[in-house]
């Protein structure tokens, strides 16, 4: 088995790197999740700073969420091809 720098057929190089966006996206999607469900049960327990703060890490995900996507529709228009939310 031979150890190359990443997977065979991907379009990263080491000059030019393959793109992180995807990885992002899942983290960003995973922090919204677990921030609304956070939020709801620390408002539901009666702790209701811990509930606003959560709230903002919930909204700023949801930000983080919208500018890769943005970002995400960029680079395909640049590279040439058409919108997927999961490419």
């Amino acid at each position: 088995m031979s150890v190359h720098p990443q997977p065979p057929g991907r379009k990263g190089t080491v000059e030019r790197p393959y793109s992180p966006l995807n990885l992002r996206l899942a983290l960003a999607i995973f922090g919204l999740v677990t921030s609304a469900v956070f939020t709801v049960l620390a408002f539901r327990a009666g702790w209701t700073a811990a509930g606003w703060i959560l709230a903002v890490l919930a909204l700023v995900a949801a930000v983080d969420i919208v500018v890769l996507l943005l970002r995400r529709r960029a680079r395909k228009r640049v590279q040439g091809g058409g919108f997927s939310l999961f490419e």
